[in-house]
């Protein structure tokens, strides 16, 4: 017998506000919308089920946060604890002036007040 055919008589259906739950939690946990789904595949639960999206539940939420947001603000503190250690470094010094300026045309893509 195929392993997906086991799986899916062994495991019990969610209702849409477990779903919902279950994707508030992960949220809340910093993941981003694709690992929410990743995630949710793992524990073997399809997104397409639910006819809904995960950015859409976390917007009415108001958890929702671009990856490429959250990605490019990770890189920047990456960047910006090499060069604190190491003023010496040049083209960290370059780089971290390049994300600074990737991040304030993606903050003003999305509509976000940029400090």
């Amino acid at each position: 017998m195929p392993k997906n055919k086991e799986n899916s008589e062994t495991k019990k259906k969610l209702s849409k506000k477990e779903f919902e739950k279950k994707i508030l939690e992960l949220a809340e946990k910093g993941l981003t919308t694709e690992k929410i789904g990743l995630e949710l595949k793992k524990q073997g639960i399809n997104a397409k089920e639910f006819s809904t999206k995960i950015s859409k539940i976390l917007k009415e939420h108001n958890l929702y946060i671009s990856p490429d947001l959250k990605n490019i603000e990770a890189k920047l503190q990456r960047v910006e604890a090499h060069y604190a250690k190491n003023k010496q470094d040049k083209r960290a010094k370059r780089e971290r002036e390049r994300i600074f300026s990737q991040l304030r045309r993606i903050k003003k893509y999305l509509g976000i007040r940029v400090r």
